[in-house]
């Protein structure tokens, strides 16, 4: 039997009028459907934003992206016959885009609106347009590359108990209570604005939520949510603790492709999309698994690079001004991403279309030591069959134009460093757009 569809979307409304989705975690948003046990299901997902971002040149759309309303999640569902401290085994059947927008896009946020994991060296915002082609993109904005995509939900999750709430908000608050002079947002605590809590939802409830709602930014140990793990895709299984009757479960966030780490927030190629899913309880999983987290088992399917077709770049734990930090794997990995960067300059891309493709391509990021004190060691594994020419070491090197990718019209007239060239064909295109709806 063909599976039953749950939630359908309008890519023509906002997101914030229709049935079947929400923006924030918290107990009493009421289940917008019940559902059975062993029984495939299907359900239709906004990208993150709720249709903000447009296919055009600009990434204007971007650079003031309200995220406040983000992520929107198709749910939530009650699973008959679960109970608190059960276990939810969710198998993930199918991972695909909509027909009716085949692609997608990545961004960089600006560094006041959110930035990224390199937001104090490429603190402007940006953004590239992927199209589809059945399992493969390619981008008008990073020519020369190709890939395979591996469709997955960045988000899974289940409703916290008012407990775990409790516990979210207050752990959370507390972080940024004691890191007032921090330069970075150290946690996104409950925001009353840009609150969806479903269609179903009592005046009561909406301003419960608006109170205390967790944000979905975060995942979380507790009930796994925005993990953005890229092998979570169709084949793969999703075992979640539960804390309310029914469950809960909300899925969303979808990614047509994306590297490890996710590195410019807005970092994979986000996409409306469809899942078809199936769900079954372990009765008192919690207990028999000792679980205090989700587990996974992940699907057979993944991009066929050999593994001897990865170069693969190396980063420690010494700062970009030379400071040695200890073991600080965050600073390791994105030394990494700048060697990365550093490297692909050579064929004529410039840095944010590079930190565009790592964010969206299959890259391979890894730990490689964490005990040699004073430095971690990460990898960045990048596959090099992804490029129309050779990027190997032994290449010859011919620098060739790669265009660019879309920034933001005040970035650009601000002097943002582009030849004139570029800058006033961009300047064009979007000035032709304004007014027009895109």
């Amino acid at each position: 039997m063909a599976p039953e569809y749950l939630v359908k979307i309008d890519l023509n409304k906002p997101a914030y009028e229709q049935e079947g989705v929400h923006n924030r975690w918290h107990p009493d948003i009421p289940a917008y459907k019940t559902i059975s046990q062993n029984k495939s299901y299907k359900i239709e997902c906004f990208d993150w934003t709720g249709g903000q971002v447009g296919n055009n040149d600009s990434a204007d759309d971007i650079k003031y992206a309200d995220l406040t309303r983000i992520h929107y999640l198709s749910g939530p569902f009650s699973v008959e016959g679960c109970e608190p401290g059960d276990v939810l085994k969710v198998q993930l059947q199918d991972v695909q885009p909509l027909e009716r927008q085949p692609w997608g896009y990545c961004g960089i946020f600006a560094k006041e609106n959110g930035g990224g994991f390199l937001d104090k060296h490429y603190p402007k915002a940006a953004k590239a347009i992927f199209d589809f082609e059945g399992i493969y993109c390619t981008s008008r904005h990073i020519p020369g590359v190709k890939f395979p995509g591996i469709c997955h939900p960045g988000i899974i999750g289940v409703a916290p108990s008012h407990d775990v709430l409790k516990e979210w908000n207050t752990r959370e608050s507390q972080l940024v209570n004691e890191n007032p002079d921090a330069d970075f947002v150290m946690a996104n605590l409950p925001n009353d604005k840009g609150v969806f809590a479903g269609t179903k939802a009592s005046k009561e409830v909406i301003e419960s939520v608006k109170f205390n709602g967790a944000r979905t930014i975060p995942g979380r140990p507790e009930n796994g949510g925005n993990c953005d793990i890229k092998a979570l895709t169709r084949g793969s299984v999703v075992y979640l603790p539960t804390y309310l009757p029914g469950g809960l479960l909300s899925i969303g966030d979808l990614h047509f492709s994306q590297g490890d780490g996710e590195i410019s927030f807005c970092g994979a190629i986000e996409m409306a999309g469809c899942v078809t899913f199936e769900v079954s309880v372990i009765k008192n999983g919690m207990e028999k698994l000792n679980m205090k987290s989700p587990m996974y088992l992940p699907s057979n399917v993944e991009p066929t690079f050999g593994p001897d077709r990865y170069l693969t770049f190396e980063g420690f734990s010494v700062n970009e001004e030379g400071k040695q930090l200890c073991l600080d794997t965050t600073v390791a990995y994105r030394q990494t991403c700048l060697r990365v960067i550093e490297y692909l300059r050579r064929f004529g891309y410039n840095d944010y279309q590079i930190y565009l493709l790592l964010s969206t391509a299959p890259i391979q990021g890894h730990i490689a030591g964490i005990v040699d004190v004073p430095n971690s060691c990460t990898t960045i594994g990048l596959p090099m069959d992804i490029f129309e020419f050779d990027i190997s070491p032994e290449a010859e090197v011919q620098k060739k134009d790669m265009g660019n990718c879309a920034f933001a019209t005040d970035d650009l007239e601000e002097g943002f460093p582009l030849t004139d060239e570029l800058a006033n064909k961009f300047l064009d295109i979007i000035k032709s757009t304004r007014g027009c709806g895109h």
